[in-house]
């Protein structure tokens, strides 16, 4: 059993509690509180007047599936299967490499939980899933049932298609007929599959892909779709409803433009990167201030650095957008409970509450702030960082 003691605890979901303390017992948060008994022979891990939060979370990153290591010469990136624009059958799961040099880094920043994904090179490329940042395997990292499909609307698929390749899509027409034409197959070979069921006579050849998307048809397995011109965004959300799919907008750059149509949807947002160059045209229309505008519209917002490595600075750039519009209430929301909702994880993860999984970070000030230092993170209760004192 552990007791964190001598801390301000932010809880995200129950308010912030100075000096208290945090009980563990078998990985899981069983006690939180100003007065909280500590049990004789309990483990004290003092947190020195610091900030007790929950581990941050990540839920749109590319690490160890594209990896810090993806600008080393001759290397093949396992990001993008760039050999057709429909590969939902691919999934991130093996491509994931436990050894990135990102998971240590997002960990010393206080993070114990990413969702890595696909990059948006295709249209659809296939499952990301949500994994806890420890072990040496792909099995002891990830989190089974949090698989979701990408989506991919815009200039990637065009431009690594179209203006690489010479093959469709060409344009933003292009890419939503070859969207709509596969969810048309899959919405069919499902239809079949449930007419089997009864009759089996009727059961359909077998098909890899369109068993892979059987689930985002029948709005059992969530979408996350890369969108960031609000033009992309609309079409995301007009395909979306079609099709009745369960989805998220990723990047969401422009999404200030059309913050009403996203909110009467009811739709998150998982905005970022915010520190980016104009290195394309969807991405011209970036401000730091889009995060505060959607909060403000009643919108969740997610905060994500999207890069392997940008997501140990996430926590800076969430303190930037603090001073443009964007609460610190919600900026710590949009890196603990609003992406363990879009994981399906809140049951587990992004706040500080009895029965969660003791995946904590300790601050020595302002978690926000860029003055301020993790000094300790601890997933399901087991100590995965600690940063020596006289740093």
């Amino acid at each position: 059993m552990k007791a964190i003691t001598n801390g301000t605890i932010m809880t995200i979901t129950k308010g912030i509690i100075p000096n208290g303390t945090v009980l563990i017992n078998d990985k899981k948060i069983v006690a939180v509180g100003e007065n909280v008994p500590v049990p004789e022979g309990c483990e004290i891990i003092d947190a020195h007047h610091g900030i007790i939060t929950p581990g941050f979370i990540d839920c749109h990153t590319h690490i160890s599936t594209f990896g810090e290591l993806k600008t080393m010469p001759g290397l093949q990136v396992d990001g993008n299967e760039g050999s057709d624009p429909i590969t939902p059958h691919v999934r991130a799961l093996d491509a994931i490499y436990p050894e990135d040099p990102a998971i240590a880094k997002a960990r010393a920043a206080g993070f114990t939980t990413v969702y890595t994904g696909p990059g948006s090179a295709n249209v659809i490329g296939g499952t990301g899933i949500a994994m806890k940042l420890r072990g040496h395997t792909a099995e002891e990292m990830v989190i089974p049932g949090t698989e979701a499909m990408k989506f991919a609307l815009g200039e990637n698929p065009k431009r690594f298609y179209g203006l690489e390749r010479k093959t469709a899509p060409w344009t933003r027409m292009g890419t939503a007929a070859i969207l709509r034409e596969a969810l048309y197959n899959a919405k069919n070979y499902a239809d079949k599959l449930d007419e089997a069921k009864n009759d089996p006579a009727k059961s359909p050849d077998r098909d890899f892909k369109l068993d892979a998307l059987v689930p985002v048809v029948r709005g059992k397995q969530r979408v996350r779709i890369h969108c960031h011109r609000a033009d992309d965004i609309a079409t995301a959300v007009r395909i979306g409803k079609e099709y009745g799919l369960d989805f998220t907008l990723e990047h969401a750059t422009e999404g200030y433009l059309v913050k009403d149509l996203i909110a009467e949807n009811h739709l998150y947002c998982v905005v970022g990167p915010l520190l980016l160059d104009p290195l394309k045209q969807e991405v011209w229309g970036l401000k730091l201030e889009t995060a505060g505008i959607l909060t403000d519209a009643g919108i969740k917002v997610c905060l994500t650095a999207d890069t392997s490595g940008g997501t140990a600075w996430l926590p800076v750039e969430a303190g930037l957008l603090t001073r443009r519009g964007l609460s610190e209430e919600d900026a710590l929301r949009g890196l603990t409970i609003y992406p363990a909702e879009v994981l399906r994880l809140d049951h587990r993860i992004g706040s500080i509450e009895p029965g969660k999984d003791a995946d904590i970070a300790i601050f020595d000030g302002n978690p926000l702030s860029s003055l301020s230092l993790c000094q300790m993170t601890m997933i399901e209760g087991e100590i995965v960082f600690r940063r020596e004192r006289d740093v």
